[in-house]
């Protein structure tokens, strides 16, 4: 089963690789970026596999570069905070 099969296993794959990201001394603006790059990767090349990750794909497809880094910082929260 892949980690994009389902949602909270995804939100967890997400915070696994942001407090990696943080215990390594990257700081915000390169954990930003990478956000970023990884939602653009996923929302052109990776087919959405439940509703929640079709909704992010929809919206990030309809976002100017300013909105999907938005987007990219909510995931961000999004598992800083569950």
């Amino acid at each position: 089963m892949s980690v994009l099969d389902n949602w909270d296993q995804w939100k967890g794959f997400l915070g696994e690789r942001l407090n990696a990201a943080d215990s390594k001394g990257l700081d915000g603006n390169s954990i930003n970026e990478m956000a970023y790059r990884i939602g653009d990767y996923l929302a052109n090349e990776v087919e959405a596999r439940n509703p929640e990750e079709r909704v992010l794909a929809d919206l990030w497809k309809v976002a100017d570069e300013q909105e999907q880094h938005t987007i990219a910082n909510l995931m961000l929260k999004i598992v800083q905070h569950k």
